[in-house]
């Protein structure tokens, strides 16, 4: 007579392995507006007041937080410390109108 267990334990695992592989290729996305390179439609919020403090290293410049489009809404990102780039200037992130709607611009360091 053969023992029942390591075969129930067997199968167990293969119909374990089986649904995770189903529903690992399933993909849900909420419904909802993205942004994804776009423009959106909805304007951005003002911006919020960051009280940052001291620099933790001399010459760090602090770069201010802003605004980034969430899976349906504006979702605020906080500023931060970084150090300076030697002949860059830091153009900060902010959103323009467009015709279509609002989109992201700077963020970056550029040349001076």
């Amino acid at each position: 007579m053969r023992p029942v267990v390591p075969r129930a334990r067997s199968l167990a695992i293969i119909l374990g392995l089986g649904v995770s592989l189903a529903l690992g290729g399933c993909v849900v996305r909420p419904a909802g507006r993205y942004y994804v390179g776009g423009v959106v439609t909805l304007a951005p919020p003002a911006p919020r007041l960051e009280y940052y403090g001291a620099a933790p290293y001399p010459g760090y410049i602090w770069i201010g937080g802003f605004w980034r489009w969430g899976p349906d809404r504006y979702v605020w990102v906080p500023g931060h410390w970084a150090a300076p780039r030697p002949g860059f200037r830091w153009v900060p992130r902010h959103w323009v109108r467009g015709p279509r709607g609002w989109h992201p611009a700077g963020g970056r360091w550029v040349r001076r």
